[in-house]
């Protein structure tokens, strides 16, 4: 039998173990500590809620651990190098579970969740990050090479989710390090560079789309542009799970009701009804309406349930700002959440009847479109602004346009 203990790390000096992760004849338990019942913190109310005895993990379609414990997982990209990283060790990947992929992780896990005993004990030092060097480690590993890879990134690229290849760093204005702990002057962030797939510009576009995003009235982290020696540039964005030394614990929309994000099969009614359940917040419902609508107006179609999150702070859940908001054809060319029903071409008409539904008065709802049309309209403008290639603006544009002819 396997057993990993789970903690709840608030920062460096404060944790508190959540349970005990167990799993024996290819089945996945979980039982929480009895300490941790008598003040409970419900990490995860709807799908493992803190009760005592033995809780049997049995969602298999949607993953292989529960959903609390799955928002630790890297996928796409972070499970690519940590695959590599098992192979480099002399491991087949297929035949590890999950809590060997949980206890590699450890400490150095997203949101707040931490795994003992750790089998990764390398440590890095503090150490200056060249945005050149990193991406040409990047297309290393694109190309199938992981013995000449740095260890750095397989140290720091391993644990964020999301397909596209990234790094976690700590920023400093124009300083940029990576360190297993950062100094207190240096912000914690996430850089993103390039998949062999995406067009070369895919950063400045996330940026731009982060910068209609704000205008459109959407809560977003900082974000930057980052130039390279090489005069290339890359997307960065502030984490919304770390700030000051102190760590946030985050769950997916998707994991918290146990959905598998490469399955589409939800609705943004899903999500508002979630929210208004979970959360309790008119402001929460009303900023993922208004993220719907942007999805819809800009032709983000990845938006799958993993892009949307929630925070829990002083037992209080809330919507975490907006993420991974960018131009993707989606599956199929649709949506990967409907809106009430429609993926391919939703109109102003479900965008109406997803806030009537949800409790959102029809002229809030009416304002909240004007005013996120308005943003993602000057899409053309921006990306001149920042000298995105022209035929990929021209594509985009048509998309866009197209999208907001149905607001009207």
């Amino acid at each position: 039998m396997k057993k990993l203990k789970v903690y709840y790390q608030s920062s460096l000096s404060n944790k508190r173990l959540v349970g005990i992760l167990a799993e024996n004849n290819r089945k996945i338990y979980f039982e929480y500590d009895s300490d941790f019942l008598l003040d409970p913190l419900w990490l995860s109310p709807f799908k493992l809620a803190p009760k005592p005895g033995l809780h049997e993990f049995k969602d298999h379609e949607f993953s292989t651990v529960f959903g609390l414990f799955d928002d630790s997982l890297p996928d796409g990209w972070g499970l690519l190098l940590m695959d590599r990283f098992f192979r480099k060790q002399g491991l087949d990947p297929h035949k590890l579970s999950v809590l060997d992929r949980l206890a590699y992780l450890g400490s150095r896990s997203m949101g707040a969740l931490t795994y003992e005993p750790c089998t990764n004990q390398e440590q890095f030092l503090q150490e200056s990050l060249s945005l050149k060097s990193m991406a040409s480690e990047v297309e290393k590993v694109w190309q199938g090479s992981i013995h000449e890879v740095l260890p750095q990134l397989l140290h720091y690229g391993g644990s964020p989710g999301g397909a596209r290849p990234k790094v976690l760093a700590g920023i400093k204005k124009d300083e940029i390090i990576t360190a297993d702990t950062l100094p207190s002057d240096f912000q914690a962030w996430i850089l993103k560079f390039v998949a062999p797939n995406e067009h070369l510009d895919s950063g400045k576009i996330e940026y731009v789309y982060s910068t209609m995003a704000q205008q459109a009235g959407l809560i977003m982290p900082k974000t930057r542009l980052f130039q390279s020696e090489d005069n290339h540039y890359y997307f960065g964005i502030k984490r919304f799970d770390r700030e000051a030394g102190e760590r946030f614990h985050i769950h997916t929309f998707g994991n918290l009701i146990h959905s598998n994000f490469r399955i589409p099969s939800n609705d943004y009614l899903d999500l508002l009804k979630l929210t208004r359940i979970l959360t309790k917040k008119q402001n929460d419902v009303e900023q993922l309406f208004r993220q719907a609508v942007f999805n819809l107006c800009s032709n983000n179609r990845d938006d799958h349930v993993k892009n949307f999150s929630f925070i829990y702070t002083n037992q209080d859940w809330s919507a975490t700002p907006a993420y991974d908001l960018t131009f993707n054809r989606g599956p199929g060319a649709e949506h990967s959440m409907s809106f009430c029903g429609e993926g391919k071409n939703p109109s102003k008409e479900q965008l109406l009847d997803l806030a009537k539904i949800s409790g959102i008065k029809l002229g809030k709802a009416k304002t909240i479109i004007e005013e996120v049309a308005e943003a993602v309209n000057q899409f053309k403008v921006l990306a001149k602004e920042y000298q995105i290639d022209e035929k990929e603006v021209s594509q985009i544009n048509k998309l866009i346009q197209a999208n907001l002819r149905r607001l009207i």
